[in-house]
C-alpha cells in the first residue's frame, strides 16, 4: 500500500456513504411523519380549545341568567316586600270583613235572609 486505492477501502467507503444515505432518507421519513402528527395534534387542540371556549361562554350566561332570577327571587321575598304583602292582604281581609257586615245590615233592613 503505497498510496494506491485498494478495492476494500473502497468498498467499505462506499459501504459507508450508503449506510449514511440510507439513515437520513429513514430521519427523513420519520421527521415527515412527524410533522403531520404535530399538525394533526395542534388541529385537534385548536378544536378542544374552540369547544371549551363556546361551554365556557354557555356556561357563564348561564350561571348569569341564574344570579339575575335568584336575585328576582330574593328580592321578592325580602322581607320588606313579605311584611308589605302581609299588610295589604290584612286590609282586604278587613275591608271584607266590612263588606260583609254591611250586607247583612243591608239584608236586614230589606229582609231578604228571612225566606
Amino acid at each position: 500500500m503505497d498510496g494506491s486505492i485498494d478495492i476494500r477501502l473502497v468498498l467499505t467507503v462506499l459501504g459507508i456513504v450508503f449506510s449514511v444515505a440510507g439513515a437520513a432518507a429513514v430521519a427523513r421519513s420519520q421527521i415527515s411523519r412527524m410533522q403531520e402528527l404535530l399538525k394533526d395534534m395542534e388541529t385537534r387542540m385548536r378544536n378542544a380549545d374552540t369547544r371549551v371556549d363556546k361551554l365556557e361562554t354557555t356556561v357563564t350566561a348561564f350561571v348569569e341568567k341564574q344570579e339575575q332570577r335568584v336575585g328576582i327571587l330574593a328580592g321578592m321575598l325580602s322581607p320588606g316586600n313579605q311584611e308589605r304583602h302581609h299588610r295589604e292582604a290584612a286590609d282586604v281581609l278587613a275591608r271584607l270583613t266590612v263588606l260583609e257586615r254591611t250586607q247583612a245590615k243591608l239584608e236586614a233592613k230589606v229582609g231578604w235572609g228571612k225566606e
